[in-house]
């Protein structure tokens, strides 16, 4: 088993006063070297946008990019010709593939948005662009584990251009519960998104990660109310 333990202190972090992004791994200004990808997981950010604020015109090839709003609104339109709101309790993701771009603003003029960012090495290169949205009710992940990202037609999810999942879970205190990779050789990467849990003899608090390798199942017991998510993806690199 390998492990990699991302406390939520020791993040990356810039501010450029519309954007105050935290980065699990290593991305635009800031960079370590110890910190570059988790297989096929290549960024992870914690991202707050204020009222009214975003970019124009970002443009990707290649990369699964995943958008979770933990709260708040996103404006969202890109060059596959969709345009549209992605609410606190949806998920986004893009294949950019051959070449796409894209604007994301606040969908709020007053109030922070806050959204994970999530960019996944494909599969298949030079797809032609996609992208794909849909809702999660928060009560269909009570206890056990909601995938919201699969390439596997069983798992009802958005479907990825790579062999990896995205699960959500909210625990109960107390809650122990098992993660079992769907592709042998996978990795899992733990994100807390709010609360506790123990796993092995590791307690992870709100906003550490743990990668985890080489192993059949991950257990966990959550020691509050807890929200995590999984991401599991093939190992390489």
């Amino acid at each position: 088993m390998e492990t990699i333990y991302h406390p939520s202190a020791e993040r990356g972090h810039v501010n450029f006063g519309w954007l105050d992004s935290h980065h699990s791994f290593s991305f635009g200004n800031w960079h370590d070297r110890d910190k570059v990808n988790f297989g096929a997981l290549r960024v992870l950010n914690d991202d707050v946008v204020k009222g009214g604020k975003g970019f124009d015109d970002d443009q990707h090839e290649n990369m699964e990019i995943i958008s979770i709003p933990l709260k708040g609104a996103l404006s969202h339109k890109d060059s596959t010709g969709t345009e549209g709101i992605v609410y606190t309790g949806d998920v986004q993701i893009m294949s950019a593939g051959s070449g796409i771009s894209h604007s994301e603003y606040n969908a709020s003029h007053y109030d922070n948005a806050n959204y994970l960012q999530i960019w996944i090495f494909p599969k298949q290169p030079g797809i032609r662009p996609r992208h794909d949205q849909r809702s999660f009710h928060a009560d269909d992940r009570k206890d056990k584990w909601q995938i919201i990202v699969s390439p596997r037609a069983e798992d009802h999810a958005l479907w990825i251009n790579q062999d990896a999942r995205l699960a959500l879970t909210r625990l109960s205190a107390g809650k122990a519960l098992v993660y079992q990779p769907a592709f042998p050789g996978n990795g899992i990467y733990l994100f807390i998104l709010e609360g506790s849990i123990r796993t092995g003899d590791r307690t992870l608090e709100k906003r550490d990660g743990l990668g985890i390798a080489g192993v059949e199942k991950v257990s966990l017991t959550a020691t509050t109310e807890t929200e995590l998510l999984a991401i599991e993806v093939p190992m390489f690199g």
